[in-house]
C-alpha cells in the first residue's frame, strides 16, 4: 500500500481538516468573545499558538492511533480485518460538514449583517466626533476661536541645527513621525502636518501658535545630526501659561533614533495626563540609511515639481532597495506614483498600476496602515471607478485612522461621490478641525458647501480661505461663482481673471458673466474651454454646456469625458452645474454606464424624504 492510500486509510487528511476548520471557528469565537468577557489582548494570541502546537500532535495521533471498540489502540496492534477505521471517517466526514456549514453561516452573517452593521457604526462615530469637534451653526468655527481640548496639542517642525541646511529633510520628517505616533493615540487630538508646517519659519509665540491651531499645548524642539550621531530636544509647553511640562535632550546613535521617537511620545501622552485605552504606539523600525531616504523622499513629494517628484520616486526606490520591509516607504511611493499619473508625468495607466502595486505591498506589510487603505481607495475612486471597493478601503482607512486629517479629506470625496453628502460634511468638518490652517481642508470643506448648495457657508468658507492665503487666484474664482449663484455676481467680478489660462477660472468666468447677461464677454471665454481645455479636460466643456442650457452638447461632451476615463467624471452626482440636466431621460442611462445609478437613486430617495 503506497504512503498516500496509507494516510487516507487511517483518516489523516480527515483530521487535519476538521482539525483546522474547527480551530478557525474557536479562533472566531475567541475574537467575539474575548471584548465582551473584558479579556487581556493575548488571550486570542495564545489561543493561535495552542493551535497551532497542537495541529502536529493531531496529525501524529491520527497517524499512530486508531479508534476501536475496546478504546484508543496503536494503528499496529490493530487486526486490519477488525478495523472500524472506516466507521471513523465517517464520524469525521459529518464533523467536517457541520464545521463548514457554521464556518459558512458565520461568514455570510460577518460579512451581509455584522459588516454593514460595523462599517455604520465606525462612520457613526466619526460624524459624532466631527459634531462635538467643531458647532456648525456657529458662523465663525476658526480654531482660535474655540476653547481648546485640555488633551490637545500640536508638533511644530523641528529646527534644524545641523550644520549642513539639506538636513532640513530629516528634521521636518522627525517632526512628522513623531506628530504621527501621537496620532495613533485615539485619546489625544493632534493637529495634522499641513497646518503646523504652514506656520512654519514665523518666528510666532506659543500663545499664538496655539490659538491659530486652536490647541492646548505644543510641542517643540530641534534636531542636529553629525555622522551616524544624533541630538534631538524636545519640550512640551501648557499654552495658556507657556510653561514647559516636561523636556528632554537624547544624544544617541542615529540606529536609536525609533527608540529616541518612542520616548518622546511617552513622555508627552505621561505629562499630559491621557488615560490610555491600550498602549502607547511605537514606531515601527528599519534600517537606518533606508529610513533616511524614506525622510527624503516624504520631504521632495511635498515640492510639488514634476522633479521634486522624479527625485521622490528615486528616493523611495533607494529606500526600498535597503529594506523593502518598511510598510510607510511603499504608501509613499503609491502616493508620488498616483501624483505622477493624474499629473502627466508619466503614463496614466502604468502609473495606476505602480501606484496599486505599492499601495497594496505596504498593506500586506501592515494591513493597518490606514494612509495605504487611502492610497488604494484613491486609485480605486479616480482610475477604477470601482466605487463598492473604494467604499469598502475607505471605511478601513476610517477604522485605522479616524483622526488623520488627509484621510478624512479622501473620505469627504468619496461620500461625495456616492451622494452621502450630508456625511460628507461631517468628515470635512472634522479634518478642518484637525488641520485648520490646511490648504485641501479648508477647500474640501468648501466644496462640500457647494454640493450641497449652502452658499452663504460656501462663501464664508473660501472668504477664510483668502484670509490666510490671499491672493490664490483660485478660490477666488469659486468665489465670484457662488456670489454669482447668491444673486451678487456684480460683486463676484472683482476676483476673476478672465485672461487666466486656467480651465477652472474660467468655467467660473461665464458662469459669472451669464448670470450678468454680458454674452458678449462670456462667449470668447466659452470658445477657449472649448478649444483649448476641451484637449484635455472634457469635463469642463460639459460644464459649460449644461449651465447654459445646451444639453446635447452637453451630453456629447460626457461621453467623451466617459470614455477618455477623466477623473472629473466622478463629480456627476453633486456638481450643482449639471444639475439641468438631471430630468433628460439621458441623464439616469449615463450614470448607469459608469456604475453611479444606484447610489444616485439612494441620493435622490433621501433628498425626497427630507424635502417630505
Amino acid at each position: 500500500m503506497s504512503f498516500f492510500n496509507e494516510l487516507k486509510r487511517r483518516n489523516v487528511f480527515k483530521v487535519a481538516a476538521a482539525y483546522v476548520i474547527v480551530g478557525w471557528l474557536i479562533m472566531q469565537a475567541g475574537e467575539v468573545m474575548g471584548p465582551a468577557l473584558r479579556l487581556p489582548d493575548w488571550i486570542n494570541s495564545a489561543l493561535a499558538f495552542f493551535l497551532i502546537l497542537g495541529f502536529p500532535l493531531a496529525i501524529f495521533f491520527a497517524w499512530a492511533y486508531e479508534m476501536t471498540p475496546e478504546g484508543i489502540m496503536k494503528d499496529k496492534g490493530v487486526d486490519q480485518d477488525q478495523t472500524i477505521a472506516n466507521v471513523t471517517g465517517g464520524i469525521l466526514n459529518r464533523t467536517i460538514v457541520i464545521a463548514l456549514v457554521l464556518a459558512l453561516a458565520y461568514i455570510s452573517v460577518d460579512k451581509f449583517i455584522l459588516d454593514p452593521k460595523r462599517d455604520a457604526a465606525l462612520l457613526e462615530s466619526v460624524q459624532t466626533e466631527a459634531v462635538q469637534a467643531v458647532d456648525i451653526t456657529d458662523p465663525d468655527f476658526a480654531a482660535e476661536d474655540k476653547v481648546p481640548d485640555s488633551k490637545s496639542i500640536a508638533v511644530m517642525p523641528f529646527m534644524n541645527m545641523s550644520s549642513d541646511p539639506e538636513q532640513e529633510y530629516f528634521s521636518d520628517g522627525i517632526t512628522e513621525e513623531v506628530l504621527n505616533l501621537l496620532v495613533k493615540t485615539p485619546e489625544l487630538k493632534v493637529t495634522s502636518r499641513s497646518s503646523v508646517f504652514s506656520l512654519k519659519g514665523q518666528n510666532l509665540d506659543i500663545p499664538t501658535v496655539a490659538a491659530k491651531l486652536g490647541v492646548a499645548h505644543i510641542l517643540e524642539g530641534s534636531v542636529r545630526k553629525a555622522g551616524n550621531r544624533v541630538r534631538i530636544t524636545a519640550q512640551l509647553i501648557e499654552a495658556s501659561s507657556d510653561v514647559h511640562m516636561w523636556s528632554e535632550t537624547y544624544d544617541r546613535e542615529l540606529v536609536d533614533i525609533f527608540a529616541i521617537q518612542d520616548e518622546i511620545a511617552q513622555e508627552v501622552v505621561k505629562a499630559l495626563h491621557v488615560q490610555l485605552l491600550g498602549d502607547t504606539p511605537t514606531a515601527t523600525t528599519t534600517n537606518v540609511e533606508a529610513y533616511q531616504l524614506y525622510l527624503r523622499g516624504k520631504h521632495l513629494a511635498t515640492l510639488g515639481t514634476r522633479e521634486s517628484r522624479e527625485s521622490s520616486v528615486t528616493a523611495y526606490q533607494e529606500s526600498i532597495a535597503l529594506d523593502a520591509t518598511f510598510a510607510a516607504t511603499w504608501e509613499g511611493l503609491s502616493t508620488v506614483l498616483r501624483y505622477q499619473a493624474l499629473s502627466g508625468d508619466i503614463d496614466m495607466q502604468e502609473g495606476m498600476e505602480a501606484a496599486r502595486q505599492a499601495a497594496m505591498h505596504a498593506l500586506e506589510l501592515d494591513d493597518e496602515l490606514a494612509v495605504a487603505w487611502t492610497s488604494l481607495a484613491a486609485i480605486q475612486f479616480d482610475y477604477d471607478w470601482d466605487w463598492a471597493g473604494g467604499e469598502a478601503s475607505t471605511h478601513n482607512a476610517l477604522k485605522y485612522g479616524s483622526q488623520n486629517a488627509r484621510v478624512l479629506r479622501n473620505a469627504t470625496w468619496v461620500a461625495l461621490t456616492l451622494g452621502e453628502t450630508e456625511q460628507a460634511l461631517m468628515l470635512a468638518q472634522l479634518a478642518v478641525d484637525l488641520d485648520p490652517l490646511d490648504y485641501s481642508s479648508l477647500r474640501n470643506l468648501g466644496t462640500t458647501y457647494w454640493a450641497l448648495s449652502q452658499l452663504e457657508d460656501e462663501e464664508r468658507v473660501y472668504r477664510q480661505f483668502l484670509e490666510l492665503y490671499p491672493e490664490n487666484a483660485s478660490v477666488e474664482s469659486w468665489l465670484a461663482a457662488s456670489l454669482a449663484r447668491q444673486g451678487r455676481a456684480e460683486e463676484g467680478l472683482q476676483y476673476l481673471d478672465f485672461d487666466s489660462d486656467n480651465g477652472w477660472q474660467r468655467a467660473m468666468s461665464t458662469i459669472v458673466l451669464h448670470n450678468l447677461g454680458r454674452h458678449g464677454e462670456e462667449q470668447p471665454i466659452r470658445q477657449k474651454i472649448i478649444d483649448e481645455d476641451g484637449q484635455y479636460w472634457a469635463f469642463g466643456v460639459v460644464l459649460t454646456y449644461s449651465w447654459h442650457g445646451d444639453s446635447d452638447k452637453a451630453f456629447e461632451w460626457l461621453d467623451i469625458a466617459i470614455n477618455k476615463k477623466e477623473y472629473f467624471v466622478r463629480q456627476l452626482i453633486y456638481n450643482p452645474w449639471l444639475a439641468p440636466l438631471h430630468d433628460d431621460p439621458r441623464w439616469e442611462k449615463t450614470l448607469d454606464k459608469v456604475g453611479l445609478l444606484k447610489y444616485w437613486n439612494k441620493s435622490k430617495a433621501r433628498r425626497e424624504e427630507a424635502e417630505f
